[in-house]
């Protein structure tokens, strides 16, 4: 009789555990963070038109500009960019004092904090410096841009910033590009 009970009971031992772990496997529901199924970079491209104060009072010009982001997002809400922009031409702003300062093609960088408060909504501010062979001015850049998605990691996105330069003058930018997250 013992021999008999023996055997299933040395069954039961033997594949008991893995009775219980499939069980206990079943149980618990697979979590997905979507922080780790978004990717971390963005690299995007717009075309804009700059706002730049004019040698007349309350005159405004418009230039032309490309800019290209590159962005680290570490979460959904938060993360940091190089945003870069290229002014497509020659002007003379009013440095004030009755003197005029001629920016060549002038390229703006900015190092900016982002935060996505809500769905695509991204805020931006960071400082940065706009170079040019005559001189160059340090900046502190506010922005905002919407990222619409198009899929496949693609997005289109409306922006609007705003450069304030050191004891210089102020710009306002309006463009749009397209992003490709990586």
């Amino acid at each position: 009789m013992l021999k008999y009970l023996f055997i299933p009971v040395l069954l039961v031992v033997l594949f008991g555990g893995e009775l219980t772990a499939q069980e206990e496997h079943h149980s618990s529901p697979k979590v997905i963070h979507r922080h780790n199924t978004l990717p971390h970079f963005r690299v995007a491209a717009f075309i804009s038109h700059t706002f730049i104060p004019g040698v007349a009072e309350g005159q405004r010009v418009a230039i032309p500009s490309y800019g290209l982001d590159i962005e680290y997002w570490w979460s959904h809400d938060l993360g940091i960019g190089l945003h870069n922009d290229l002014e497509l031409e020659t002007f003379i702003i009013d440095a004030g004092r009755e003197e005029f300062l001629e920016r060549e093609f002038p390229i703006v960088s900015s190092l900016d904090l982002l935060y996505r408060p809500w769905k695509g909504l991204v805020l931006q501010v960071g400082p940065g410096i706009e170079v040019d062979r005559n001189k160059s001015f340090f900046l502190f850049r506010f922005g905002v841009e919407y990222e619409i998605e198009l899929g496949h990691h693609w997005d289109l996105y409306p922006t609007v910033f705003y450069d304030a330069r050191e004891d210089a003058y102020t710009t306002l930018s309006i463009g749009l590009g397209v992003g490709k997250r990586f």
